[in-house]
């Protein structure tokens, strides 16, 4: 069979900057945990010593460590002086946790997909699930991290008042229901933004509500947030004047039930805020690095949860048209998208 040299080489540079990549995330996790990256961060250029000194790490590692990252482009050398710099972009990513664009979380992600890689590879023979409390407890911290900056640079000013009339309850005091709240990371930010409102967050996962537990106690909204146990499909309460579900619908064993019960507890009035992965109807629309990792995160996360409870596998591709048909057939009649960021569409969903 001929072969396309130019085709072949191309693909294997694509496949080596894949590699390194993949090497580079045990060094970026190393990064931010020993601080390199904030030690850089508006210190300027700076040798290996400099930074092994002011990070109380060994300087042969730092040095190795550093030309990684200069390869990567996380970070600039000058061949002049020796001496390696992060830039102030770069630093938003990697060494400012309250930036919106913070990364780390994401390498948490991989780590435990690395590690869960044994159990999905047993699915894919056997065609069962794997349910979100049964995968390497990375993942639990690591989506946290991941969404919180999304969340934080985003729900507040940007989708709650793309769904008309919600800011205005809000800020009266609402009643509000935060589906599949993980940690709570959501739910504690609506919280901040709105003291007047009384939020609870729902998770089926008895850690994650423990930990989301102690993070409202941190961030001092303990008297109008609280966190309960307890399944999409049949949380408890009644009319609530709005209901939020984020980045966790298509997850679902029974993302129709869910959208029946949210109907059931949301008042005749009150508006349901779904917040999904971004993605076209159409598979080949998809076909991009965001579509890429998000189609890494369904394989390996996404899929197996819904399939763990014999639910549909929509996955976190399923686009507009499948959330939509979730949502009017668990009795919504009014659908539209809100909104939409490169990572995100966000939709409103009315009684």
């Amino acid at each position: 069979m001929p072969v396309n040299e130019a085709k072949l080489n191309e693909f294997l540079g694509r496949a080596v900057g894949d590699i390194g990549a993949a090497m580079s995330t045990a060094l970026c996790i190393i990064g931010e945990r020993l601080g390199l990256y904030k030690a850089m961060a508006g210190a300027g250029p700076m040798s290996p010593a400099e930074l092994a000194q002011k990070t109380g790490t060994a300087e042969r590692y730092v040095r190795e460590w550093l030309f990684n990252q200069a390869a990567g482009g996380y970070v600039v050398y000058d061949p002049m002086t020796e001496k390696f710099t992060l830039p102030d972009e770069q630093a938003l990513a990697l060494a400012d946790e309250d930036s919106p664009v913070y990364l780390h979380g994401a390498h948490e992600i991989i780590t435990s997909v690395i590690r869960d890689q044994p159990k999905i590879e047993r699915a894919f023979r056997t065609g069962e699930g794997l349910a979100w409390g049964d995968h390497d407890p990375c993942l639990f911290s690591g989506t946290e991290r991941f969404f919180r900056p999304n969340y934080a640079g985003n729900l507040v000013n940007g989708w709650i008042p793309a769904l008309p009339g919600v800011r205005d309850v809000l800020e009266r005091g609402a009643t509000v229901a935060d589906i599949g709240c993980g940690h709570g990371a959501s739910t504690v930010i609506m919280g901040q933004a709105f003291p007047k409102s009384r939020f609870v967050g729902f998770d089926f996962h008895a850690r994650s509500i423990e930990v989301a537990r102690r993070a409202a106690e941190r961030a001092g909204v303990a008297a109008n947030v609280r966190f309960e146990q307890a399944a999409a499909s049949d949380y408890p309460g009644r009319g609530y004047d709005f209901v939020t579900c984020f980045d966790c619908l298509h997850d679902m064993g029974d993302p129709v039930g869910c959208a029946r019960h949210v109907r059931s507890t949301l008042k005749d009035d009150g508006a349901w805020m779904i917040v999904e992965p971004f993605a076209s109807d159409r598979p080949e629309e998809n076909l991009n690095p965001v579509g890429r990792v998000y189609y890494a995160a369904s394989t390996m996360i996404c899929i197996p949860n819904s399939l763990a409870f014999a639910g549909p596998a929509l996955g976190a591709q399923a686009g507009e048209s499948r959330m939509r048909e979730v949502v009017t057939t668990g009795g919504f009649t009014r659908f539209r998208r809100a909104t939409e960021t490169p990572f995100n569409l966000v939709f409103d969903a009315r009684p």
